[in-house]
């Protein structure tokens, strides 16, 4: 069930949000939300809900169709927050200035603390024995760390009771970034040197890549524990799939943050092309075990292969008949906007058919339709995982020899 919310301090962060923007049209779906998050019916109480909701992410849709990145994540979120997705004590860390500072005491408080008592804990090592060397200490610190996952929260007497308050100070550090600022210098001119010579070797752009394949590989693997869990509903693969459009082919600019563009269709992901036009796709289980079915001695689809692409063709089009409304309202075009339903993955197919009859089948299957592709999980992860691995060559002019010889 969603927890919709709404404050003052939203109101307050939206308020000034106005302020950044010369954009008339950003400033225009500002108002909209102002008119929605001010005092409801002449009260206290502000007004929040799907509306809300809505209203923030058209914002910060228009702000991403301008360019203005920072600002149209700014409103995602608020949208976030509005949906019960973020606390409020992670918005005011993002863009209130006080409550940040309070919170960088509160980190570095916390880094004093542990360094405090690690120094405890090396003292007491050398009291037991002054003999004590480094690896001795390392091996300590080790244990201390691997006796941490044994920790866990009580619900007896002896056990330790959070309130609210900190149970989301978890999550905040959970959406937080340390910053190390203002280091003191190196202690001597050749470490100094050292320390310059690597700034300067230091490729900023070659950086940025590698941290972005990285960041690739780690989508990839959770959405592979993802599929291989029998039990991952539609939300599970989504929450693996938000935001990285990147997987799903070349031809994708970005994920768009609005889902729904007409009352009665909430996409699940819907990814924008270079062109301006709309790509949507459908996410299904993968643990679906009629898949594909025997029937007459041949493979065919299942019934619920069936149903998806059906709910895709529905919102194929609806689209169409609203492609002027959703054109001069969002600036996505729909007409003849194309889909992708990702549904099943062979391991969990019953019966007989192997890997590549049940690939045979979709491929047939597709190359009747125009406008909508069935793909399975299995499909998914190993075209990314070529896509990753042909990013990673072009990154090592050792392996692209390799791998063009």
């Amino acid at each position: 069930m969603v927890t919709f919310r709404s404050s003052y301090t939203l109101w307050k962060m939206v308020s000034k949000a106005r302020e950044l923007t010369e954009h008339p049209s950003v400033q225009e779906r500002i108002e909209a939300v102002l008119r929605i998050t001010g005092p409801a019916f002449g009260g206290t109480g502000y007004g929040k809900g799907r509306p809300l909701v809505n209203a923030l992410e058209d914002v910060a849709q228009e702000a991403l169709l301008l360019g203005d990145f920072a600002f149209a994540q700014r409103f995602q979120r608020f949208a976030a927050y509005a949906g019960g997705e973020l606390f409020l004590e992670i918005l005011e860390n993002y863009y209130d200035e006080e409550v940040r500072h309070r919170s960088e005491e509160g980190m570095r408080r916390m880094v004093a603390m542990g360094a405090d008592r690690a120094v405890a804990v090396l003292d007491q090592l050398s009291d037991d024995d002054p003999d004590a060397t480094v690896a001795d200490a390392r091996d300590l610190f080790r244990g201390i760390a691997l006796s941490a996952d044994h920790l866990g929260i009580g619900s007896g007497e002896g056990g330790i009771r959070l309130p609210t308050r900190e149970r989301r100070r978890l999550q905040q550090y959970g959406h937080m970034e340390l910053v190390l600022r203002n280091l003191p210098r190196p202690a001597s001119a050749e470490s100094a040197r050292m320390v310059g010579d690597l700034l300067a070797d230091a490729d900023a752009g070659l950086l940025a890549q590698l941290l972005e394949l990285r960041a690739r590989r780690a989508g990839i693997d959770a959405l592979r524990v993802a599929v291989e869990d029998e039990a991952s509903s539609e939300n599970d693969l989504h929450a693996r799939l938000k935001n990285q459009e990147w997987i799903f082919g070349g031809a994708y600019v970005e994920e768009l943050t609005r889902r729904q563009y007409t009352e009665d269709t909430i996409l699940d992901i819907p990814l924008l092309r270079g062109d301006g036009s709309l790509h949507v796709v459908e996410l299904k289980r993968a643990n679906i075990k009629d898949l594909v079915i025997r029937r007459s001695g041949h493979l065919m689809l299942g019934a619920p292969a069936h149903r998806a692409v059906s709910q895709a063709q529905n919102y194929l089009r609806t689209m169409d008949e609203n492609r002027e409304a959703i054109l001069a309202n969002h600036g996505v075009d729909t007409r003849r906007a194309s889909a992708t339903v990702v549904i099943g993955h062979p391991r969990y197919v019953t019966g007989d058919p192997s890997h590549r009859e049940i690939a045979e089948t979709l491929r047939t299957y597709n190359t009747h339709a125009v406008r909508i592709e069935v793909i399975t999980y299995e499909t998914l992860l190993e075209s990314a995982a070529r896509m990753l691995a042909l990013s990673s060559a072009r990154q090592d002019p050792d392996r692209m020899g390799d791998a063009t010889a």
